[in-house]
């Protein structure tokens, strides 16, 4: 298959442009007569359960990390309809997959574990009972104190 019959997706997921479905609808928004009478808004589709480009370990990352984007039959649907283009429309909106796709591949890094140091708990403590003090010291006035 040639390489441009497939989307580069970092350096190891290559997916085929047969995978994705493309639909142009009519565009809202402002534009006259032209946005009334021609289809530029464009809709990307894509099934990651199906796609025979993932790896199963890939396939399981995507379908976790982009579940609160995939409808309830497990497809991807992207929309763009900035431009009065088509083709730009559909550029744009392939390039929007794409950023998706790397950065919900992306590995996460591991979280370090901190500890608050001593003296910084000793300290905070101390401006608490300063704090303390001083909302104590505002209380009514007794006649011995």
């Amino acid at each position: 298959m040639p390489d441009d019959a497939r989307l580069a997706v970092g350096n190891t997921l290559r997916i085929p442009r047969s995978e994705l479905r493309f639909r142009a609808t009519r565009a809202g928004g402002p534009g006259g007569q032209h946005v009334n009478t021609s289809s530029t808004r464009v809709e990307l589709w894509w099934h990651p359960a199906t796609s025979t480009a993932l790896s199963e370990g890939q396939r399981a990352l995507l379908l976790a990390r982009l579940a609160a984007r995939l409808d309830s039959e497990g497809w991807l649907r992207l929309v763009d309809a900035g431009s009065r283009s088509q083709h730009r429309n559909r550029e744009t909106v392939t390039d929007r997959f794409i950023a998706l796709l790397a950065q919900a591949l992306r590995p996460r890094k591991a979280r370090k574990k901190t500890r608050i140091p001593p003296a910084e708990r000793r300290k905070r403590i101390e401006t608490k009972r300063q704090r303390a003090l001083v909302k104590r010291l505002r209380g009514k006035v007794r006649g011995d104190e």
